[in-house]
């Protein structure tokens, strides 16, 4: 992602003391040793004791039988990638700010969804489907080109829906209550006496998110006869080719063809979606840009990637308009 292109000064570092030849021989060979354990040891040995989730899960009604044949599953592993990010990104929050306009309005966005490869991409992708778009703005209010637009931010039209489970993802944050658990993880400049109290709250936080996120992607499975564990995911756990978090599928999803299944791997029922998650934060079929924006940033909480969407909008329309002048005016001369 961008970095709003903020320069950075250029100090001159202090000379470091000097240190015996014995010492920093000892403390290279300290680290090189550390850093072939941290390869060579499987992930679940940092803590990776699933009984506290298990439990909870069979406390919250779920079957004990079922839930122990998930966790006892060979690729079920402790991951903490995802919670070791969070709170990483929680605590390095940017002091500075993205460029902003006269009336403190963000305006950077992600320029590489607006090259125009990508945006021919974004433009087949609308042609190819069309009647589909066509039935969900009727339905939503939505502009095709608003919901292309953030499938191509999202998953690049499909092509990428996470490299990761969602329920090892989701299983990993919720069993780390504990910022003790990924501390090894954490670089280790990031914890400091001031913020650790902060990390250790937000942890807390985010590992009761998961765990909520965990049961709605066990609902949703079981509802859609789907193994779980086979899931694929973000970094986060969001799922589909909408990438929707596990708990909005039931308050947003769409269900087109009737069949009883929201379907978030099927493009259909993805796009409908997406016109509703907008349609129920306020969209409207006449709306100013600003408004746009803040219904957008409900998808995703940030400014850059609500003018990345709504800047691709305008390219693919722009580009529709000007095919459709073309095409008249060769009718024209035939």
């Amino acid at each position: 992602m961008p970095n709003g292109g903020v320069s950075i000064p250029i100090h001159k570092p202090t000379p470091p003391k000097r240190q015996s030849s014995a010492g920093r021989g000892l403390k290279s060979v300290l680290f090189f040793v550390f850093s072939i354990l941290l390869c060579l040891t499987p992930l679940h040995g940092w803590g990776a004791d699933w009984t506290p989730l298990i439990d909870r899960l069979v406390s919250d009604g779920y079957n004990e039988k079922v839930i122990r044949s998930f966790f006892n599953h060979p690729q079920v592993r402790f991951d903490p990638a995802p919670m070791s990010q969070k709170i990483e990104s929680l605590v390095r929050r940017p002091s500075r700010k993205p460029p902003q306009d006269q009336y403190g309005i963000i305006k950077d966005v992600y320029r590489g969804f607006l090259q125009p490869e990508a945006i021919n991409r974004a433009y087949a992708f609308s042609h190819e489907n069309k009647k589909t778009l066509q039935r969900m703005r009727a339905r939503y209010c939505v502009p095709e080109e608003v919901v292309v637009s953030i499938m191509l931010v999202e998953t690049g039209l499909g092509k990428n829906m996470g490299s990761k489970k969602a329920f090892n993802v989701l299983a990993s944050m919720a069993v780390t209550q504990d910022l003790d658990k990924i501390r090894v993880f954490l670089p280790y400049d990031l914890l400091t006496p001031a913020n650790e109290g902060y990390a250790r709250a937000r942890c807390r936080e985010k590992a009761d998110w998961a765990y909520h996120e965990l049961k709605s992607l066990l609902r949703y499975a079981e509802k859609n006869k789907m193994d779980p564990l086979e899931i694929p995911g973000s970094i986060f756990g969001a799922i589909g080719l909408c990438q929707f978090m596990p708990s909005n599928i039931s308050s947003y999803g769409v269900d087109t063809d009737g069949d009883g299944r929201i379907d978030l791997f099927a493009m259909d029922d993805a796009l409908h979606s997406i016109g509703k998650y907008l349609r129920k934060h306020g969209w409207k079929c006449q709306m100013s840009r600003k408004n746009q924006h803040r219904v957008v940033m409900a998808y995703n909480h940030s400014h850059v990637y609500a003018n990345t969407v709504l800047s691709v909008a305008e390219k693919l329309r722009s580009k529709t308009r000007s095919n459709e002048r073309q095409r008249a005016q060769q009718t024209n001369r035939s």
